[in-house]
């Protein structure tokens, strides 16, 4: 890992965001045009797989028990990959993509040569991770000049990468805080601190179907936020493009050496939830209506925010991540 070394977010974009920033209780549906012709995606799963994966730590720490914890890591990684890899085929007219493990990202790299790399999200600390395995991603890391998205987890791996660790909600160190911690397992608002970047693109633009006028009130986005670590700093060479009230680096970005690469911290590849697909779960004697009523009440409860269709500002910011990728690696060739 490179030396901790990072700048702090500055103080004029400190301010808390209300929350709700408003009484909507959904996110409208958008119909879009796919604008990704092509691309080559290499998705990188986070998640521990098998025992090979933990450190001395996890397995100290997990003894017995360790076994049933890779299991459900396997279990929700399925999940989450093929969430990620949905929102590149929504996006996408004719995509390319290959989904490998952590431990195999560098050689995965060299011999498929992506246009993109998505980092997912992870399940457990850091420093239950095998270090060999952690030291040698973060050599590639802070060398490749592949664009690069990294997602909630991905975005702390990143920082860590780069040389800052992550630290609970309330600045405890993982270890001295496993249980108990605060979560934000929601959506919320964030605020946009740079909105000229290019990763914004047509946020703010009204002709392109319906429109999200929160978006318009103050730089805001609306993300879906499931995490109970956060990054404390934002590395060296990056730049914060995203904060909030609870955890400050939301969204940050790297532009120099070379590089590309974009990280958030919350869950933007949630595009594409319908919370309105699972409804046999509802007497199937009622009325569509009803039961889309009933759906979308139980999500409510679930989530403090319901979600029946799409997260436009997700999607667009995924979709521009493919796109500027594409522009880097069209320059650097």
């Amino acid at each position: 890992m490179t030396p901790e070394t990072s700048q702090p977010v500055p103080e004029e974009h400190l301010d808390s965001l209300p929350f709700p920033y408003s009484q909507r209780p959904y996110c409208p549906y958008e119909p879009f045009e796919k604008r990704v012709k092509k691309i080559r995606v290499l998705v990188v799963n986070n998640l521990l797989r098998y025992e090979s994966d933990l450190s001395d730590v996890a397995r100290r720490e997990w003894g017995e028990s360790a076994a049933a914890k890779l299991e459900r890591e396997r279990y929700i990684s399925g999940l989450a990959m093929d969430n990620i890899v949905n929102n590149i085929m929504r996006l996408v007219e004719a995509p390319d993509v290959r989904v490998v493990h952590l431990s195999e990202a560098v050689e995965a790299a060299a011999e498929f040569r992506p246009q993109a790399i998505v980092l997912s999200g992870t399940l457990s600390d850091f420093d239950y991770y095998d270090p060999a395995m952690l030291r040698r991603f973060a050599s590639f890391a802070v060398k490749t000049t592949t664009p690069i998205l990294g997602i909630c987890g991905g975005h702390q791996l990143i920082g860590l990468c780069f040389g800052v660790g992550c630290v609970t909600l309330d600045n405890h160190e993982p270890g001295e805080q496993r249980d108990g911690r605060n979560f934000e397992y929601q959506y919320r608002f964030i605020r946009i601190t740079d909105p000229e970047d290019p990763i914004f693109r047509g946020i703010h633009e009204r002709d392109a179907g319906v429109w999200q006028d929160y978006t318009t009130e103050g730089r805001i986005l609306r993300v879906w936020q499931n995490h109970g670590l956060q990054l404390p700093r934002v590395p060296e060479g990056f730049k914060l493009l995203a904060t909030a009230y609870l955890c400050r680096n939301q969204m940050m970005v790297k532009r120099e050496e070379g590089q590309l690469i974009y990280t958030v911290q919350f869950h933007l590849e949630k595009s594409f939830q319908d919370l309105t697909s699972s409804l046999q779960r509802i007497n199937p004697n009622l009325s569509p209506e009803e039961r889309k009523r009933l759906l979308r009440e139980e999500a409510s409860s679930r989530t403090l925010w319901a979600h029946p269709n799409e997260s436009r500002d997700g999607r667009l910011l995924f979709e521009n991540f493919l796109l500027l990728a594409l522009e880097h690696t069209k320059g650097a060739q």
